[in-house]
């Protein structure tokens, strides 16, 4: 598992220690600031929209619902969480990556980089 993948999970970082929430993970800079601070309270709303948009396809399946209409469901809902991927993404590019072109040196490489390898996991799903 990557420092990634064990962020915000509860999970064991890499060196095994578990995760504390709003720790800084092993091998990340420490920021004070993320690039989707200015719309986090946006970001939650909209995320609490889309688990309820989740809860309701939970819902059709316990009320034996028609497959198709289930199927538009999980449609919207996977379109609402790529659409919120997307503008975590462009939070990310603005903040994260111009911040490193700024400081200059090897990171801003390592920033595009990672962002590069966010949006082949994005295309891959």
């Amino acid at each position: 598992m990557t420092t990634t993948e064990a962020e915000g999970t509860g999970a064991a970082t890499p060196t095994g220690a578990p995760e504390t929430p709003g720790a800084v993970p092993a091998g990340t800079a420490e920021h004070a600031v993320h690039g989707y601070h200015d719309h986090k309270q946006e970001h939650l709303k909209r995320l609490r929209r889309i688990e309820g948009q989740i809860r309701g396809l939970q819902r059709m399946v316990e009320e034996d619902q028609y497959c198709i209409d289930i199927l538009t469901q999980v449609s919207a809902s996977t379109k609402a969480l790529q659409s919120f991927a997307l503008q975590l993404l462009e939070e990310h590019l603005r903040h994260c990556v111009a911040d490193a072109a700024v400081r200059g040196g090897d990171e801003v490489e390592e920033k595009v980089a990672e962002a590069t390898r966010a949006i082949a996991r994005m295309l891959r799903t």
